[in-house]
């Protein structure tokens, strides 16, 4: 505790350096590259589903440029978005099966990213019941980043804790082409090329990475090819036409939970059984979609955005069956916007639009024999799963141009459909159903710094893997689907204040980007993981609620030497909750009794979450930048189950980077490097939550380094 204590006192001493009185400047030198995260005189599209700028979004959106990692390595998600406040991140296989948890929705997922929209270029990464992994996600490719936290289940499916829209880099001045090579610990080897072409009538990206990663644990190797195309034209004045597409293909193994001997004798081994099916996922994924956008009228005030899009997806995963899933997808959203006046000059801003996607393809299991695929068909499911949703949303300036107020509302439908080819009676299908308004409030204190709260519902289907049924359900597992599991709902509160302030003419602190934050859920139904037989099934946990704070920061002390502040505290406690609870005794029988975890906190997220940096740019001469960065992350320890028998230890984590930036008239050279587990910490990344065989601990990345040359051409 007095460690925790430290950390805190710490956090908000330095915040509290921060001027906040300073006013708000255009920037005096535009050829100079801004690098700072919390940019709230940016426009977003994400929060609102239109373009406004995050001052005025009366909720937390944070908008993260590829200029702010561009010396850091980029293998994972969470080497990108870990400075974000209320965002926890545990990578569990490299930069798969990553668990994205915000404000705690998230967390429950032991498989892919469950409670967060995940979008790219503004489409859903997400699958229909919104299951997410994102082996599509190129950091060389992604310009920007928008992170909404907490509920945003009024605009998108799915989406009570937010939603992450990574956004090609189609917005480059000039023509270029850069080779991209990368290197690090463990076999680490990334290459590939990205290059941008613009003229008067078109812009066109395409990127190219090749990942290959023997990893840091046993059993952990992966490898990815991945293909990202933008092609921009505009056919007219005010209209824009986008052409979509990636492809990629990969496989990776997995080494497994261990028990607690396991983990303390070896926390870098695989499991057994792992080793023994040789647990692996082999994908291959693909999409294309055109996005066609018009504004129009005297005042080009009204817009309308229509996207329509194709997905195709391989998936052969072994555990201890051998499964293949095919599924071809269709998707589409339109949207329109009005802008107006009303009530005696009080502006007003109005939108509607409605989400379709369709997804279909066949489900084969197989018996696993040592990692090969039997040569008997076990079962053969077609399955169908669906969303469908409209929303409509207001913008109404109250008074002055400075209070606004915020209305949203989305209806959703979510449905599966399985058809048990082989036992035709087994045949099911479900449906889930709600409509989540939400109301907000956004004063502008001053042009730079505005206040904010909201309250909304939030409704998260259940994905089509948490629906697998049991034997121990109310119909003994005789369907496909489990008929007891509910859709999760909540009621969201927020309160904060955010600002963007500027001084050119102070020396110190002259750049100061802030946010603070707080937030109340109360969840009904909250669904929790449990195993049974070793194989993971979910459940729902009656009452939740989730307390937090988050505060963030990042302030220029002197020109070129800038410090980032990221902590989130987190209080989330199971308010009733009685389960039956199946564990294995001493000599390997399964036994079931009733069990209450009322009051307990909910496992997998810590109390504690903070991240502080220091980093310094420096122009040696015109053609000449350096860049040093020094990183402290500290994490309190994670409960394990909902039963709380076990808590993970806290840990602290040291990383250092640095870079070099060279310019020879139109080639462009740089050089990056670092460390990351400076101290080669031992400490437990990932949580598997809930395991009835005691497998809860996944280790977290040991001491690495890292090497980046990338080399450029402008033409």
């Amino acid at each position: 505790m007095k460690k925790n204590s430290f950390f805190i006192i710490l956090f908000f001493c330095s915040i509290l350096t921060i001027d906040f009185y300073a006013q708000n400047e255009e920037a005096k030198d535009a050829s100079k590259t801004d690098t700072l995260q919390y940019q709230t005189d940016e426009v977003v599209v994400t929060g609102t589903r239109t373009n406004k700028k995050i001052i005025d979004i009366p909720y937390s959106v944070i908008r993260l440029s590829n200029k702010t990692y561009r010396y850091d390595r980029k293998t994972s998600i969470s080497d990108v978005l870990n400075t974000v406040p209320g965002v926890f991140l545990q990578n569990r296989y490299g930069n798969h099966d990553v668990r994205i948890s915000i404000r705690g929705f998230g967390s429950r997922s032991n498989s892919g990213i469950r409670g967060v929209r995940i979008l790219l270029d503004g489409i859903p990464e997400s699958e229909p019941d919104g299951q997410t992994r994102i082996e599509a996600i190129d950091f060389n490719s992604i310009g920007s980043i928008e992170i909404v936290k907490g509920n945003s289940s009024s605009l998108y499916t799915n989406a009570p804790g937010g939603v992450v829209n990574f956004i090609n880099d189609i917005n480059f001045p000039n023509n270029f082409f850069v080779l991209f090579n990368d290197f690090g610990s463990y076999e680490l080897r990334r290459n590939g090329f990205k290059t941008g072409i613009r003229t008067d009538d078109y812009s066109f990206l395409a990127t190219y990475t090749y990942h290959n990663y023997k990893g840091y644990r046993e059993h952990s190797e992966d490898y990815w090819h991945i293909l990202n195309t933008v092609l921009e034209t505009n056919p007219g004045k005010n209209t824009n036409v986008q052409f979509l597409g990636y492809f990629t293909t990969g496989l990776i193994r997995l080494p497994g939970s261990l028990n607690k001997f396991e983990y303390e004798a070896n926390p870098f081994q695989a499991a057994q059984r792992e080793k023994d099916f040789d647990f692996r996922r082999i994908s291959k994924k693909g999409r294309v979609a055109l996005r066609l956008n018009s504004k129009f009228g005297e005042s080009l005030n009204n817009e309308v955005e229509i996207t329509t899009y194709g997905t195709i997806k391989y998936f052969e995963r072994t555990q201890r069956n051998y499964r293949i899933i095919n599924r071809y997808g269709l998707g589409g959203s339109a949207r329109y916007t009005n802008k107006s006046v009303l009530f005696e000059n009080r502006e007003n801003e109005f939108s509607i639009g409605g989400d379709l996607l369709y997804q279909t393809g066949p489900i084969e299991d197989y018996n696993n024999i040592n990692g090969k695929k039997g040569d008997i068909l076990n079962n053969l499911t077609d399955e169908t799963i669906g969303n469908s949703g409209f929303f409509i949303q207001n913008i109404f300036e109250l008074y002055g141009k400075r209070l606004y107020l915020l209305f949203s509302g989305r209806y959703d439908n979510v449905y599966f459909d399985q058809k048990d080819q082989l036992l035709g009676s087994r045949n099911d299908i479900r449906r889930f159903e709600a409509f989540t308004p939400k109301a907000a409030l956004n004063f502008k204190i001053t042009p730079s710094v505005s206040a904010y709260t909201s309250f909304g519902l939030s409704f998260d289907s259940p994905a089509g893997n948490e629906l697998d049924n049991y034997p121990l359900s109310s119909n003994n597992g005789s369907t496909l689907m489990n008929p007891d599991l509910k859709p999760q709902k909540s009621k969201n509160f927020e309160l904060g204040i955010k600002g963007n302030i500027v001084d050119f003419d102070q020396k110190y602190f002259g750049k100061t980007f802030f946010e603070v934050t707080f937030f109340n859920s109360v969840i009904e139904d909250e669904i929790v993981p449990f195993e049974v037989y070793g194989d993971v099934f979910y459940r729902n946990s009656a009452q939740t609620t989730r307390r937090g704070v988050e505060v963030g920061g990042k302030t220029e002390i002197l020109e070129g030497l800038r410090l980032t502040l990221s902590y989130t505290y987190s209080n989330f406690k199971y308010d009733s909750y009685s389960a039956a609870s199946i564990d294995l005794d001493s000599l390997g029988n399964i036994v079931t009794e009733e069990k209450d975890f009322s009051g307990n906190l909910v496992p997998s997220v810590p109390e504690h979450n903070l991240l502080t940096s220091f980093e310094y740019e420096h122009s040696f001469s015109y053609d000449l930048t350096g860049f040093i960065k020094g990183s402290l992350q500290y994490i309190s320890g994670l409960y394990v189950n909902d039963a709380n028998d076990d808590k993970t230890d806290a840990y602290t984590l040291l990383g250092t980077t640095i870079g070099l930036d060279y310019r020879m008239g139109k080639i462009n050279l740089l050089l990056s490097g670092g460390m990351n587990n400076i101290l080669d910490k031992r400490y437990v990344g990932f949580v598997n939550i809930n395991s009835t065989s005691g497998r809860f601990y996944e280790a977290g990345e040991p001491r690495t380094f890292f090497a980046s040359l990338h080399i450029g051409y402008t033409f």
